[in-house]
């Protein structure tokens, strides 16, 4: 089936062609029909499935039929994102499937100056894409009109409630019309989440995307059991034993997040780093510097990165394992996009035994894992550049100190008696179980 069969708008079709939407996904071939028909979409569907897409394309093609009323110049269209990068990254989607069609769109959010999108707002918006508190901050301040808007659009629905924004989603809904088309899109369902939605939808058509295997079935997994005070040493070395590769790092903590990335700077390796104590203007410039390639690594909160759509990432690190376990689909969910291969790797630490077995459980399957001898393992860490936190160094400088020995005759005598690691991570074929 191909995009031409739900008889869109012609310049949709042609908007579509030209990003290369060739024939709908699963969750689009489900979605876009009821959602062109009015009825309201409960939907459960996983980050990759092209939900963006179900959501926008039936949504355009919907205002372009019920033109726009010439005494209302508010929105008409009312998309809820949980995070800044995932308002601007659904914004550009949907500005794409609505070009040349005479439909306005704007993606707002906070940390921002308000200002030049109170500007925008003024002169009329069809399409508006916003974070709740900044949303909920204009709609008070009353320089933005709902009170006429025809479809309201939930994305991320379960980031949302995760991140503490149910109570500013009730507010907003009492200044939209009750007679409206609300779309429910969410990863996961659990019995808060039922809640929110049949609160705000009726009578929904429910579509489930649930693959059997909730990764992609062409992302490489493995695991490497490493005291937590290692983990910097197997990410050196992993990075530097794949040279033309781009990396996601994950990280349960912004502290964790700045750590990490300073420990990378004192190896020579540069990286950037996104959390919520980042300012907009950093967290898109650490964005757009790993989209370009200038740097090979983006060491990240699962908060900032969920949903952001990162091309071409070849490893997945899981430098904390994640506390919850559903985490981890999210994460690994960045690599092996459509035909590209993919790996994921996790470092388990002794103190985060707990959370793998978690993940595991979730999975319903054990991840395999690569096996290091001791003589491996202490070789990762001797070589690793960083020798202001290597203890073994440290010592050898001490005695350098207290002999009176030269550095350059010591290090010869040194590097003769080293033997560099004996396997390549990658390499490293996990037993399949």
């Amino acid at each position: 089936m191909k995009f031409d069969a739900f008889r869109l708008d012609k310049q949709i079709e042609a908007n579509l062609a030209e990003m290369n939407f060739n024939r709908p996904t699963d969750i689009q071939y489900k979605a876009i029909p009821p959602i062109m028909n009015g009825d309201d979409v409960l939907a459960i569907a996983q980050t990759g499935t092209g939900k963006t897409a179900a959501f926008a394309i039936p949504a355009i093609d919907n205002l372009l039929i019920r033109s726009r009323r010439d005494d209302y110049t508010g929105v008409r269209c009312l998309i809820m994102e949980p995070t800044h990068e995932l308002a601007l990254q659904t914004g550009k989607v949907v500005e794409q499937i609505a070009k040349g069609t005479g439909l306005s769109v704007l993606a707002i959010h906070g940390g921002v100056d308000q200002q030049p999108q109170i500007d925008k707002l003024k002169k009329g918006v069809d399409i508006l894409i916003a974070t709740p508190g900044r949303l909920f901050d204009l709609v008070h301040q009353e320089v933005l009109t709902t009170y006429r808007a025809e479809i309201l659009i939930l994305d991320e629905a379960d980031r949302m409630l995760d991140m503490g924004f149910i109570d500013d989603i009730r507010q907003i809904v009492k200044y939209l019309p009750k007679h409206r088309q609300t779309l429910f899109f969410s990863a996961t369902i659990d019995q808060k989440i039922k809640s929110l939605a049949y609160s705000l939808v009726y009578k929904p058509v429910n579509i489930r995307i649930s693959p059997k295997n909730m990764v992609a079935k062409n992302v490489t997994h493995s695991l490497i059991h490493v005291g937590m005070d290692d983990k910097r040493f197997f990410l050196e070395r992993i990075f530097h034993e794949n040279e033309a590769s781009r990396f996601i790092v994950f990280v349960r903590t912004r502290i964790r997040a700045e750590r990490v990335l300073a420990a990378m700077k004192r190896v020579g390796i540069e990286a950037v780093n996104m959390h919520g104590d980042k300012s907009q203007k950093e967290r898109t410039e650490a964005l757009e510097t790993f989209r370009n390639g200038s740097v090979r690594m983006l060491i990240a909160t699962d908060v900032s990165a969920r949903g952001i759509d990162l091309p071409a990432v070849d490893y997945v690190v899981n430098y904390d394992v994640p506390d919850i376990a559903e985490n981890y689909v999210h994460r690994v969910g960045r690599t092996g996009r459509g035909v590209n291969l993919g790996y994921a790797v996790t470092m388990c630490a002794p103190e985060e035994n707990e959370y793998l077995k978690n993940v595991e459980e979730y999975l319903g399957e054990k991840i395999n894992v690569i096996d290091m001898d001791k003589d491996d393992r202490q070789a990762t860490i001797d070589f690793s550049a960083d020798s202001s936190t290597n203890w073994k160094n440290l010592l050898a400088e001490e005695m350098m100190k207290a002999d009176d020995i030269k550095p350059k005759a010591f290090a010869k005598n040194e590097s003769s008696k080293k033997t560099p690691p004996k396997k390549n991570i990658k390499k490293s074929s996990p037993k399949k179980k």
